[in-house]
């Protein structure tokens, strides 16, 4: 029971803060939605950071297993260029309102703050996973491309943001199906 109440304060708290931001959501707003008791969100939570650090690993961890199965179960190439359709699935989904983990950290702009910090931590995985494909792929200059593919994932997501979502992470998987080609993949 206690995981229970524990996962819906995160699932509430990780919906409102995507739709509403972290420092417009206040707890008593959590509290009401998610129908938790106030003594039973400080039980697992000391504070509304603790909470945000929380709801920021889950939404990390679900994204990683997702990036983790498409790397173990596709070839290195493929792996790279399904990581922009799966963008383009979330883009196209109602609700899409940008990305938690650059919200986090425009919000907490702080590069020593510990939500800016994960946030952070959460962008370096994403460039890890293009990295390691690329490195399976024997590329040249992996990092500078790794770097280069992160580019065009993250403005694709950022573009979709800022004039709703249309095609971008179609035109941002043709490029980058264009620098794997370049790469000699």
């Amino acid at each position: 029971m206690a995981s229970n109440k524990r996962e819906q304060l995160l699932n509430t708290a990780l919906q409102l803060f995507y739709r509403e931001g972290y420092h417009s959501t206040g707890i008593d707003r959590i509290l009401a939605e998610s129908g938790v008791a106030k003594m039973t969100l400080y039980k697992h939570f000391k504070s509304k950071d603790e909470l945000i650090l929380a709801a920021l690993q889950l939404q990390h961890e679900q994204i990683a297993e997702r990036m983790r199965q498409a790397q173990a179960s596709l070839a290195p190439r493929e792996a790279i260029l399904r990581a922009y359709d799966g963008l383009h699935l979330w883009l196209s989904e109602k609700g899409f309102c940008g990305c938690l983990f650059l919200h986090a950290a425009a919000e907490f702009h702080d590069r020593g703050n510990p939500i800016h910090r994960q946030a952070a931590e959460h962008k370096r995985f994403v460039l890890s996973y293009f990295h390691a494909a690329l490195l399976a792929l024997g590329v040249a200059q992996p990092e500078q491309l790794a770097a280069q593919l992160q580019f065009l994932f993250e403005g694709a997501m950022s573009m979709a943001h800022l004039y709703g979502p249309a095609e971008q992470a179609l035109q941002a998987k043709a490029a980058a199906a264009q620098l794997l080609a370049t790469a000699g993949v």
